[in-house]
């Protein structure tokens, strides 16, 4: 359990420092959070259409249309413009919690994998580097990427995220969880 609890514990502190350089130092996320200078004017819209906070799709049909309102909708709106929006009434600049929040989701994460990587009785630097490089591979393939298929976006700087930061964590794993001879 001391193994495991010390490899869930620098591990966290590894993805925790590498997510803190790509989305603040190295700024690799800039390309999903552009700048509009019609952003006063796009949220005074927002904020009088009286939104609840949320994440919208617009155009959008309303909850229960019929497959025909859909099937109207989607040859109504073909190349017209449309929108992916996360919508908040009051911006909450809460960074400590998040923080906190962020790393214990870090650790837990780590946690995980190191209990999963110990069941192995082979465990060594290559199986432990390799496995959890998939492991974080299939994270990003199932959410991020998948995302990118339907939101029509990039996620390169999520691409780069998973294989550095699991990388790294990997090499620590790989050095540190096997038993040495």
């Amino acid at each position: 359990m001391k193994k495991t609890l010390i490899g869930a514990l620098v591990g966290g502190l590894i993805l925790f420092i590498w997510q803190f350089l790509s989305w603040s130092a190295l700024n690799l996320h800039g390309s999903n959070m552009q700048y509009t200078p019609s952003q006063d004017k796009i949220l005074s819209a927002l904020a009088e259409e009286g939104l609840e906070d949320g994440t919208y799709f617009m155009p959008n049909v309303k909850p229960g249309a019929t497959a025909e309102e859909y099937e109207a909708y989607q040859k109504a709106n073909i190349g017209k413009p449309w929108a992916l929006i996360s919508y908040h009434n009051s911006l909450n600049n809460n960074m400590g919690m998040n923080m906190v929040r962020g790393f214990l989701i870090d650790f837990l994460a780590v946690f995980f994998l190191c209990y999963l990587l110990l069941k192995n009785p082979k465990l060594d630097f290559q199986t432990t580097l390799v496995s959890t490089l998939m492991i974080g591979l299939i994270g990003y393939f199932t959410i991020s990427y998948l995302n990118t298929i339907w939101f029509e976006s990039s996620s390169i700087p999520e691409l780069i995220d998973t294989i550095v930061q699991w990388g790294l964590t990997g090499a620590f794993l790989g050095w540190y969880l096997p038993e040495k001879d």
